[in-house]
């Protein structure tokens, strides 16, 4: 049994921050109920190619990134711009612990389905709204897309390579982190908030920004700026605070190297047969080394180059100098550690007879995470969420569904 699985969550949410965060509490055993439009459904059901093949090998209407944020949700499709739907929803909400919706700033209060229309009818209600710059400043009313917090927020400003160089510019992350960050620090509120209504019997509303979240993980880099005033560089692939910690040439590819104290660097270069640079006082230490990071970088990517990636990768192990390779996809579910740690789950799908999914990350020693069904089909669940959760009839689920309410 689940560690969350007392814990009943209406999910609101499409795309990717909410629904990541639903999905993570599912995970954990909540009964997750992903409220969705007719016909339509979450934006990301359409969000391709690619999109996941039936067992005859054909594409199906489902796209791959809906699959990655929707696992053990139970979907039920409901027309919340009607009255008829919104009454639905306040007696989903009436019988649930947590609401997620990430609809612009006031988009639900039209509906009746804010956090104060809400709370009156379930007190007790967890209520996490998600948008892109929160309730209130400026920028409130604006919609937010991970893409444009990425260069709002700053982290595109110390990603890519340095103005001048091949490739230089600006450049966003190769998945839209700020909204999977958002989800997470979402689903950490949410649990907080439930902890708090444990010793206190009241609900509360959760204010999560994608631009705070942003900013917030900005970590380390956000302190070099508050500390120095200055702005933090872009460096490619090195680090702005360790030397050397970047990729590197090797005679058929790249490496890493993730140099992290003296004693590292002095077994880099006897393995590279200079041990005489880490005698040398720019080299000696990592403050030196930073310091001198524009003649070290150069010496040490010619000797890189004279050997194999693998053949790095096996001398450097062997003398605890931290490295490894810059894997594609396909070699990171072909990796070993990967595969003994089970990164890769397979789920029954009805269409497809079974569908690969990235498992979650969790290990619990007594509540372990759940894979309890697949991504769901849109309004799979309809039927079934309004007959037991709310019992209804079948006579009047097929009347809302005549009228279009469902």
């Amino acid at each position: 049994m689940g560690a969350l699985s007392h814990i009943r969550v209406l999910d609101l949410s499409r795309i990717l921050a909410g629904p990541w965060a639903g999905q993570m509490l599912a995970d954990l055993g909540a009964d997750v109920i992903k409220v969705e439009r007719p016909g339509a459904g979450d934006d990301t059901r359409s969000w391709g190619p690619p999109y996941l093949k039936d067992e005859a090998g054909e594409n199906t209407s489902v796209a791959a990134y809906y699959l990655c944020a929707n696992r053990n949700k139970r979907s039920i499709t409901i027309d919340i711009t009607c009255a008829e739907g919104q009454a639905l929803v306040k007696k989903l909400a009436a019988e649930s612990d947590v609401v997620i919706e990430n609809f612009k700033l006031g988009g639900l209060a039209q509906y009746g389905l804010d956090y104060a229309s809400l709370k009156v009818v379930n007190p007790r209600l967890v209520y996490c709204s998600i948008t892109g710059f929160g309730q209130d400043g400026p920028y409130a009313p604006r919609a937010g897309y991970d893409f444009l917090i990425q260069g709002l927020g700053g982290l595109m400003s110390l990603t890519g390579h340095p103005d001048g160089e091949e490739g230089g510019g600006p450049m966003k992350v190769g998945v839209a982190l700020t909204d999977i960050l958002t989800g997470l620090y979402a689903t950490n509120a949410i649990q907080a908030a439930l902890a708090w209504r444990e010793r206190s019997g009241e609900g509360q509303f959760i204010d999560m920004a994608l631009l705070d979240v942003q900013v917030a993980c900005l970590a380390n880099q956000a302190m070099n700026y508050l500390t120095t005033g200055n702005n933090p560089k872009r460096l490619g692939n090195a680090h702005p605070n360790i030397v050397p910690y970047q990729d590197f040439p090797t005679a058929d590819g790249y490496m890493i190297l993730a140099i992290g104290n003296d004693g590292q660097f002095a077994r880099f270069c006897a393995e590279a047969g200079q041990p005489e640079l880490a005698a040398d006082a720019r080299y000696a230490t990592n403050r030196a080394r930073v310091e001198n990071r524009a003649s070290l970088i150069p010496a040490l990517k010619r000797l890189t180059i004279e050997r194999s990636t693998a053949d790095w990768i096996a001398a450097l192990e062997a003398k605890a100098v931290p490295c490894g390779p810059i894997n594609t996809l396909a070699d990171v579910f072909a990796d070993p550690q990967v595969q003994a740690r089970g990164l890769k789950v397979d789920m029954p799908h009805p269409v497809a007879g079974s569908v690969s999914l990235v498992a979650n990350p969790m290990r619990f020693s007594a509540t372990p995470v759940e894979y309890r069904s697949a991504p769901p089909a849109l309004g799979e669940h309809t039927g079934q969420i309004l007959q037991e959760t709310l019992g209804l009839s079948g006579a009047e689920i097929d009347g809302l569904r005549s009228a279009g309410v469902i």
